[in-house]
């Protein structure tokens, strides 16, 4: 007796997965590098807080406000594409059917069967056959502006959290290696829950997300020193 065997693949999270890292990551690397800059300019605990708080709300309104709008371009792109192919299919679904086929050709499909597939796909649901396989659409693949918002302004959140307690639990002295260090291990496991989540290697992910969080804390904190010796 055959059994049903159920796969889970990884790619139907790639649309959450890459808001959430993304998120994240923005969160920990612009709130410490703002911390740090703010710091290295000599500014006291309280005020560095306090511009640590204001760059997190900014932050995460900025990340859920600039999600919502690309991923909506991209719905409403993917919804024009669909228009045109319903009108397309009302209009010559003969043509339509030929098209279909072709790509299955063009994928390695015998000609015949590619024209027995097409027609049963289309007899079924001709837009979901075309979504699928000529313009690429499909359910995992669908723009979900809302979610991917929500998703970014809440990992945001989180992510600018981490520099901002350690803020709170570090001496005035040791603000600045306490909040560097800390902010970049916290950079390190997000690449590795990050490459974990997508199945991928983990030191990679783990090196380039740690390395460029570095450079953008090193850059600004060297910039408030700057003008903090000048000020």
């Amino acid at each position: 007796m055959s059994r049903m065997h159920n796969e889970r693949h990884l790619v139907g999270r790639i649309g959450w997965l890459r808001a959430a890292v993304l998120g994240a990551n923005d969160g920990i690397i612009s709130t410490a590098s703002l911390i740090l800059g703010v710091a290295s300019a000599a500014a006291s605990s309280s005020n560095v807080l306090l511009t640590g708080v204001a760059g997190l709300v900014a932050g995460a309104m900025s990340m859920a406000a600039g999600e919502y709008v690309s991923v909506s371009s991209q719905s409403d792109t993917e919804h024009a594409d669909l228009a045109r192919e319903k009108r397309e299919l009302a209009s010559d679904p003969e043509f339509e059917k030929k098209e279909l086929a072709q790509i299955y050709v063009s994928r390695g499909v015998e000609t015949g069967l590619a024209r027995q597939v097409a027609e049963q796909l289309m007899a079924k649901d001709a837009l979901g056959a075309h979504a699928r396989d000529e313009l690429g659409i499909s359910e995992i693949t669908t723009a979900r502006p809302v979610q991917a918002a929500l998703a970014s302004a809440a990992t945001f959140s989180l992510g600018a959290a981490a520099p901002l307690a350690l803020v709170l639990v570090s001496p005035s002295s040791w603000l600045l290696p306490a909040v560097s260090v800390g902010s970049l291990v916290f950079l390190a496991l997000l690449g590795m829950i990050g490459a974990r989540a997508g199945g991928a290697d983990i030191l990679k992910p783990t090196i380039r997300v740690t390395f460029w969080g570095a450079l953008a804390m090193a850059v600004t904190a060297g910039i408030g020193a700057i003008f903090g010796t000048v000020a």
